[in-house]
């Protein structure tokens, strides 16, 4: 596969070392003991590369597994370290807690609440909002305004502004934060958001959000071999 040219590795070891790493919260270092107590010896700085170059290729490749999303959108932000300072982690969910689609910030102004509605909407353009709730950051009414103006957005579309409808999204964040805080915070945007996609969309396998034929560590497994043409 010319995805793993030159990789020294079996492509399976590559990609069960990336999926554990992205699911389980554990650092490279532990990470790297537990590969070598199974008798495979790999460099902490190897795993973080395979990490940096396939998490984001399997985010790429489970989009089109993803299947049918509310119409009623939850859209929060919430707080991930980028070298030494706090950047913000756009994240939008149906109302069944099924992640629609995130994006990591510099900036939580209306121009990145923009970006970020645009990005949500062409990731599940089959199944358009009919609500979306968020918080009181004036950003995000001005952000709709003008994808609507713009032909975007139906114009039919109710925003809400609900503390206790956004409860499913802020529980949410506190589930990814268990899973990021291993890493003590990333140096670089770029690193970080290539380790987040792996987050989100392990989790959202692992979750059952992504059509699998058979649910556990088994169908887990299998999903992310099929997706790599490793399993028929």
């Amino acid at each position: 596969m010319s995805l793993f040219k030159r990789r020294r590795f079996p492509v399976e070891i590559i990609l069960l070392c990336v999926r554990w790493y992205c699911k389980y919260g554990i650092s490279y270092r532990d990470l790297a003991e537990m590969m070598s107590e199974r008798g495979v010896a790999v460099d902490p700085s190897t795993i973080f590369r395979w990490v940096q170059r396939y998490a984001p290729e399997l985010e790429k490749r489970v989009r089109r597994h993803r299947g049918h999303r509310s119409g009623s959108w939850r859209v929060d932000e919430t707080y991930v370290r980028v070298g030494g300072k706090w950047k913000y982690l756009f994240r939008a969910v149906d109302k069944h807690g099924q992640l629609i689609d995130f994006m990591l910030s510099e900036r939580r102004d209306t121009g990145a609440a923009y970006r970020f509605l645009g990005k949500a909407l062409r990731t599940v353009s089959d199944y358009p909002p009919s609500s979306i709730t968020t918080d009181k950051l004036a950003s995000y009414p001005k952000a709709i305004r003008r994808l609507q103006s713009e032909g975007l957005l139906s114009k039919h579309v109710e925003h809400r502004t609900s503390k206790y409808l956004n409860n499913i999204i802020e529980a949410d964040h506190g589930a990814l934060k268990r899973v990021i805080r291993p890493t003590r915070g990333f140096q670089r945007m770029r690193t970080a958001a290539a380790t987040l996609k792996g987050f989100e969309v392990m989790r959202m396998i692992r979750r059952g959000h992504c059509g699998l034929a058979q649910r556990g560590v088994t169908g887990e497994n299998r999903l992310v071999n099929q997706l790599f043409g490793l399993a028929a």
